[in-house]
Formats: C-alpha cells, sequence, structure tokens
C-alpha cells in the first residue's frame, strides 16, 4: 500500500474509481460518507485534487494510522507465524488499541487475503453429522463477522467446522449510524447495533456463485456453509423479504437462517409470536421446497435469549409443527446482567459474549426438552472454550458457534476450543475405562464403541 496521499491510501474517488478504500472496505464503502462516519471517527481529510479525492489526516488519525498499519504487520507476522504467544502478547492489545469497526475491518481483510495458517487436521472425535451435512468438527463461525460473504475461504483455513454468512437483506441498507459497536472489555462481551449493515442479496449471491464449485468441495469435505437471512427496515412485508432471500441465496447454501431475533431492527422480534412465526416458517419452506436445486438447504430459525416461558413453548410448538430442520440458540440479548463492569454496558444494542454464556445454555436446554430432542440445535453464545463448547452440547447442542471470543483472543481460539473440547472427551473415555473409544454423535450423546447404545456424560 502506498504512502499516504496515493493511490492506495484514497477513498471514493469522484470518477468512482479508488484503491483499497481503508481497512476492509472497497470504494462504494466510502461514498457519500462524511468525516466523522469514516473509521468510526478516526479524523480523516478528504482533500480534492483534480477528479479524485485524496485521504490525508490531521495528527490523530496519522498516528491511528501508524498503529493501523502496525496492527497490519504483527497481524500478517502472527498469522503466518501461527503464534498464539504473538497474539495474545502483541497482535489483540494493538488490535484493540483501534476503534471496534476497524479492527473488524481489518481481521476481515486478512481473512479475505487467505493471511492464515494451515490449521491441525480434526480428530474423528470431533465429527458431526447433522442436518443431512457432515461436519468436520462442530465449531462454527456465527453470523455477523463475515456479513457480506467477502472473506469465507480464508474463514474456513481457521479451522471452522462451518461458516454462517451474513445478515443478508434484500436490499442494501447502511444500518445504523456509527458508533455502532463497543467493547466491555472488564466483561470480555461486545455490545453492537449495527442493524442489519448489508449490500443487500444480488452482491451476495454473486460472491456466493463466484466460489460456487469450491463450496460444492468443502461441504464434501465436512465444511458446510450456511446463510442468514433478515429484512430490509423499511420492508413493510417482512415474510416476502426472507422469501426473496430463500429464492436467491437458497441454491448456494447448505442452510439457511431466519433471523427473527435481532434486537437492532424494530418489530423483528415480533415475528417470534407465534401466529407470525407459523406464517413466516410456512411461506418460507414452501419457496424453499420449490428450489430448482437437487440439494434443498435446511432451514433454521435463530430465536433470542429474552424470551417468556410462553414465547418458548410457541416457538418450540410452530418449529416441531412445520417441520423446520433446526433452531439457533441464541441472538444477542438486551438484558445487562448485574456482574457487567464496563462503562459502557449500557450502550443500547446487543449484549454477546462471556455474560450470555450461561443464559444461552439454559435456553439450549429448555428448547432441546421443549422439542423432546428432535430439532437439532447449534448453540452460540459467550463460547471461548472447550468447557463453554461442551456445556452447551451437554444442554442438547448438535453445533456451536462463536463470534465475540475472536475479539479477545483472535483467530487462535478457534484451535483451542477444538484442541480442549477433544481432550475432555477423552477423559470422558478415561473416566469410563481405558480402551473405549468415544464418539460424540449428537446432541450431548456419545457413542461408546465398546457398549451399547449411547450416554450422556453429567
Amino acid at each position: 500500500m502506498g504512502p499516504w496521499g496515493q493511490p492506495g491510501w484514497s477513498g471514493q474517488c469522484r470518477d468512482g474509481t479508488g484503491g483499497m478504500g481503508g481497512v476492509g472496505a472497497g470504494p462504494a464503502y466510502w461514498e457519500g460518507k462524511e468525516r466523522d462516519e469514516i473509521g468510526t471517527g478516526m479524523g480523516w481529510a478528504w482533500v480534492p485534487v483534480g477528479d479524485r479525492c485524496w485521504c490525508a489526516a490531521d495528527g490523530l488519525a496519522q498516528g491511528r494510522l501508524l498503529a493501523l498499519g502496525g496492527c497490519g504487520l504483527l497481524l500478517a507476522s502472527a498469522l503466518a507465524a501461527g503464534d498464539e504467544r504473538l497474539y495474545a502478547a502483541a497482535v489483540m492489545p494493538a488490535l484493540r488499541a483501534l476503534p471496534p469497526e476497524a479492527a473488524h475491518g481489518l481481521a476481515l481483510r486478512a481473512a479475505a487475503l487467505g493471511l492464515l495458517p494451515p490449521t491441525r487436521p480434526d480428530g474423528p472425535a470431533l465429527e458431526v453429522r447433522v442436518l443431512g451435512q457432515r461436519f468436520r468438527n462442530p465449531l462454527g463461525l456465527a453470523a455477523g463477522f463475515d456479513k457480506q460473504c467477502e472473506a469465507v475461504d480464508g474463514l474456513f483455513k481457521m479451522g471452522f467446522g462451518f461458516v454462517e454468512v451474513g445478515t443478508v437483506t434484500p436490499k442494501p441498507q447502511e444500518g445504523n449510524p456509527r458508533p455502532r459497536v463497543f467493547r466491555l472489555a472488564q466483561d470480555e462481551a461486545v455490545i453492537n447495533r449495527y442493524g442489519f449493515n448489508s449490500h443487500g442479496h444480488a452482491a451476495v449471491e454473486r460472491r456466493l456463485r463466484a466460489r460456487q464449485e469450491t463450496q460444492i468441495r468443502l461441504t464434501g469435505a465436512g465444511m458446510p456453509l450456511g446463510v442468514n437471512l433478515g429484512k430490509n427496515k423499511s420492508s413493510t412485508d417482512a415474510a416476502a423479504d426472507y422469501v426473496a432471500g430463500v429464492r436467491t441465496l437458497g441454491p448456494l447454501a447448505d442452510y439457511l437462517v431466519v433471523n427473527v431475533s435481532s434486537p437492532n431492527t424494530p418489530g423483528l422480534r415480533d415475528l417470534q409470536g407465534k401466529a407470525e412465526l407459523r406464517d413466516l416458517l410456512s411461506k418460507v419452506l414452501v419457496e424453499r421446497d420449490l428450489l430448482p436445486c437437487e440439494r434443498k438447504p435446511a432451514v433454521l430459525v435463530k430465536i433470542a435469549p429474552d424470551l417468556t416461558a410462553q414465547d418458548k413453548q410457541d416457538i418450540a410448538s410452530v418449529v416441531c409443527e412445520l417441520g423446520v430442520d433446526g433452531l439457533i440458540v441464541s441472538n444477542t440479548t438486551v438484558s445487562r446482567p448485574s456482574s457487567l463492569r464496563s462503562r459502557q454496558r449500557m450502550e443500547p444494542g446487543g449484549l454477546s459474549g462471556k455474560p450470555l454464556r450461561e443464559l444461552s445454555t439454559q435456553i439450549i436446554r429448555e428448547m432441546y426438552a421443549l422439542t423432546q430432542g428432535r430439532v437439532p440445535i447449534i448453540g452460540v453464545g459467550g463460547v471461548s472454550n472447550g468447557q463453554d463448547a461442551l456445556e452447551k452440547i451437554r444442554a442438547g447442542a448438535s453445533l456451536v458457534q462463536l463470534y465475540t471470543a475472536l475479539v479477545y483472543h483472535g483467530p487462535p481460539v478457534v484451535g483451542t476450543v477444538k484442541r480442549e473440547l477433544e481432550e475432555l472427551l477423552r477423559d470422558v473415555t478415561w473416566s469410563i475405562g481405558r480402551g473405549v473409544d468415544v464418539l460424540w454423535r449428537g446432541p450431548g450423546r456419545f457413542l461408546l464403541s465398546q457398549s451399547e447404545g449411547d450416554t450422556a456424560p453429567s
């Protein structure tokens, strides 16, 4: 990348051309942005030169740009070396010195460029077969990290067993005003109010289609792809938005997620009501069944953790009645536990990370019971180590996802969770008796190769 004032640092040019446009964003991203909107207030200045706009910076921004460049070098070095200690000591603190959204953009860009070392092969104890697919391991990346489907192949290189992109809305939309994401470092949590910022169906479809053959190979190797669907904020027909997502993106996905639980789109959570949910899912499932592809994607519903007992019973009833393929439990919470310590704990938006862990695990346990174990569950919320993952599995999850843990631990957390989970499974073996192979086969279930049936560890 060139020095300041050179094309590599330019934003949107008057003729519509430009370089990278900053961290993790192309020129179109910067179009129409004001100075304080860009980089969440990083202090950019725009200088017209001829038919182009050059990006300069004030003193504060120059320091941040230097930090950004240093972060990039550290990130590239750590990725190339796969050094967990370098991450903990240098890379993650450097990234946390940047505004959260800028750091997210840098990490996404690094993944898109393939700056990731190969991961060690997963052991057979981690393989899962569910949702009509084989998963090489049960750990996936939750929606929200790669909203626009820009870095899928690099994310699979990190060792995830599956990747979920989105949320994707039919039409492009900016989402909520910045700043809209906040680190709660003392609590190892994040509050976000992005509001479904999306490039729209057409852009995501184009990216998915460009790598369709690659994804077919990855799916066959146990790395399925999910697409999370949402509605536009201005939409007056939510069902039509989700049906359009099924029609456009369904043929390119292994599973689709009907996201009716984000707290950052007004009225969205109302779609979790029994009548509203039945109407919506009936239309989605009909459209899925009409797709002109040989292998139809599974349809899952992502629910909130802030539900009443009646809400949970109603959702379970509708899901079982209609034959929905699975649940994702859960989205972020609007609650604020009294244990939160960080200064920004009362910012509006959805809370994720460690404070959500116990709540989401409890909802998993309840939904597993309400559906009598008939509906596969993907557990998400506060997973940052193998024990967290195992707790959700024991509660009834078939698969688990993480996201916020990446903010605090970086890519090495993926390998750490899988390694610890595998060790915990080995401990189960030793607690039963030497020479018994334990193979995990579903929600809280372990197949013992030298005994009859399945058993769930307590």
